[in-house]
């Protein structure tokens, strides 16, 4: 269990928020060194849940502020709530770790293999099954490490599998003789040239013409979660100083957080949205704003409003709903009317939208932490002439009050710059407001927790790489394949090597 926290803190360390690549790959070390010593594959299976329930309730303990302080659920249920959520989640693990001791009698190079690979079919699962809940995978802890040079080839799940690979070679170490084995050292070598190769090529090149730059204004509002949608206080303020700052700014593009104006466009003050339109269509300037759109009747979603001269108005609607804050899963009616969260059935919107184009550049919208889906992202990136040119994420993380969330998903918009070789625009609502280029690099930042107005440059992106390449068109089935067949052999071998038919 203490091998899982580390997991967690590795992700984004509590005492600065970064990742800690390192690690990550001695915590999954311990893993695999323990499962190794496991006297049944059951006890391993239970060794895997006690380590996957310790990483995943230090990753996203932060559940906990939005359901008991924002939703008015009670503590004791909120902490069952998360903790059921990280057991059912670390099942996945427990099962990885069960059949990676149950099949020890296959070759050593084997074992290594079926570990990486039980390992990332946990990580696919979690992905995707029951909408897909990936927060804190393994691979974003690499996001400012030696295999972040991966990421454009093989994206977040290539760098857990290879990261798994290298935690197993660890954990081999405390084993008799392994330091006198010339295979060992050779795999190690091998390993080395291909990663310091990637380092290589993944480089930025300096001194690279440079494309126009697009200046923006990124809105930080910071409004209190639990005023933000009462009509009195958060409302008249959100409508008051996001008018103000959409009016007096000047940059090309201004970009406000998720549900920034916390009303439909026909709850609104008389003219309120008529002249924010007008304001961004009659002058020289674009807007991305974050609104929920439609009405009760024909349903609402959680959306951005994208507006600019000459052109009828822009919207993208939120795709990858959140469960029980944004849509309600069948038979859990009962769990949600325990809280009392605003605007909590939204409808989705469609996969692979068309980006919002402004002077020369096709920037994607996503909302919230549908930037941790980069397989769903890579589906605008199948046509290169069409092909975003810059991601933008606008969130509200108020939800999760001062946490290590902030500084989690932050990590997470860095991982999706590195696959696509995109910059991306974050506004968020109390943090993290920052620009990101094509190299996962904060270029620049607002201090959290505080109101302000972002300004800066951001210079597109152009080119497809090798992983925008293939996720767009066979989006995860290259992995559950490949994983597939690493698992069957070792399955297969596993048994010839017990004696079975």
């Amino acid at each position: 269990m203490l091998a899982g926290w580390l997991q967690a803190a590795s992700i984004a360390a509590p005492w600065s928020g970064q990742p800690v690549w390192w690690l990550q790959l001695l915590s999954l070390a311990w893993l695999a060194w323990a499962v190794q010593r496991a006297p049944s594959w059951r006890y391993a299976g239970l060794l895997g849940w006690a380590f996957a329930t310790a990483w995943l309730c230090g990753t996203f303990w932060w559940l906990f502020i939005s359901m008991h302080v924002y939703g008015g659920l009670a503590s004791p249920l909120a902490v069952l709530a998360v903790l059921a959520l990280a057991l059912f989640l670390s099942s996945y693990y427990a099962a990885a770790c069960a059949a990676i001791r149950a099949w020890d009698r296959i070759p050593t190079a084997g074992r290594a293999l079926s570990f990486a690979a039980a390992w990332m079919f946990a990580e696919l699962a979690r992905t995707v099954w029951f909408t897909g809940f990936p927060w804190g995978a393994g691979g974003y802890g690499h996001v400012d490490g030696p295999l972040a040079a991966l990421a454009p080839y093989v994206g977040v799940h290539g760098i857990g599998f290879v990261a798994s690979l290298l935690a197993y070679a660890l954990a081999l170490l405390a084993r008799p003789g392994v330091l006198r084995s010339w295979r060992y050292w050779l795999a190690v070598a091998a390993g080395a040239g291909l990663l310091a190769a990637c380092n290589v090529v993944a480089h930025p090149k300096q001194g690279a013409a440079a494309e126009p730059k697009l200046s923006v204004a990124l809105l930080q509002g910071n409004i209190a979660q639990d005023e933000k949608f009462e009509a009195g206080t958060g409302v008249a303020l959100a409508l008051a100083w996001y008018g103000q700052q959409l009016d007096a700014s000047t940059a090309s593009l201004v970009v406000t957080p998720e549900t920034a104006i916390p009303m439909l466009p026909s709850q609104l003050p008389a003219g309120y949205f008529d002249a924010m339109r007008d304001r961004f269509t009659t002058r020289a300037q674009a807007a991305l704003i974050g609104i929920p759109m439609g009405g009760y009747k024909e349903g609402y979603a959680n959306s951005v409003l994208g507006l600019k001269p000459g052109a009828a108005p822009y919207r993208f609607d939120k795709h990858h709903l959140v469960p029980f804050g944004e849509f309600v899963p069948p038979l859990f009616k009962w769990f949600t009317r325990l809280m009392n969260i605003p605007l909590g059935d939204f409808d989705r919107g469609a996969l692979g939208q068309a980006p919002f184009e402004w002077q020369g550049q096709r920037l994607a919208p996503n909302i919230c932490y549908e930037d941790l889906f980069g397989e769903e992202l890579g589906l605008q990136f199948a046509d290169e002439a069409r092909a975003p040119t810059i991601l933008v994420n606008v969130s509200n993380i108020a939800w999760f009050g001062d946490s290590i969330a902030i500084d989690q998903h932050l990590q997470i918009s860095r991982m999706r710059t590195l696959e696509f070789a995109r910059p991306m625009l974050r506004a968020t609502n109390t943090g993290a407001t920052a620009i990101i280029d094509r190299y996962g690099r904060v270029t620049a930042a607002l201090p959290r927790q505080t109101r302000g107005v972002l300004t800066g440059e951001v210079e597109g992106g152009t080119g497809i790489t090798p992983y925008a390449w293939w996720i767009s068109r066979a989006g995860l089935w290259p992995f559950w394949l490949a994983t597939f067949a690493i698992l069957g052999i070792a399955a297969w071998r596993g048994r010839r090597s017990h004696g079975n038919p």
